[in-house]
């Protein structure tokens, strides 16, 4: 996975859509890596920018990798990912990869995990920006006493989402 700064992001952006359970995904990304997926719903829905040309083509794998997700045949995505964000906010989005299939986490334990024991808050809103749903697992951290707590996609995809890697 390539990580990158805010301040990187580049202007030749190409995106498509993949129908899934939880709606129409919106997929984007450049030079061949994934920069975001959005959701269509929740708070954090994001549209295509001006500028931004639509190709299916740079997508194949991707869409067929949240197929076999959403199938229940894949446990773990391997693409090319280049999510953009502060040096804290990779970090945080780096150690939600290791999360594994069907488990879940607390904000307070991933804040520990990277070094932060104190930091659950800014765990929480590094984890609420994270631009690659799914794909990095932001849905496998849950609070404290187990509840649901803030999704992109809404409280019912992230539960959807965590039904779905029950065995």
């Amino acid at each position: 996975m390539d990580y990158s700064t805010e301040s990187e992001v580049s202007e030749a952006m190409e995106y498509t859509y993949n129908e899934s359970p939880v709606g129409s995904l919106l997929i984007a990304g450049c030079g061949g890596a994934l920069w975001q997926i959005s959701f269509p719903e929740g708070g954090r829905v994001r549209k295509p920018l001006p500028g931004w040309l639509r190709a299916e083509k740079p997508f194949t794998e991707a869409v067929r990798q949240l197929r076999a997700y959403f199938s229940r045949d894949l446990r773990r995505f391997d693409l090319p990912l280049q999510p953009h964000g502060t040096p804290y906010q990779l970090t945080v989005w780096r150690e939600l990869q290791r999360i594994p299939y069907g488990e879940t986490i607390t904000y307070g334990e991933l804040a520990r995990r990277i070094g932060n024991p104190k930091g659950s808050r800014a765990v929480g809103a590094a984890n609420g920006r994270n631009p690659l749903p799914i794909v990095i697992p932001c849905h496998r951290v849950i609070g404290r006493g187990g509840q649901l707590t803030g999704f992109g996609g809404g409280l019912s995809v992230k539960q959807m989402l965590l039904d779905l890697e029950k065995d």
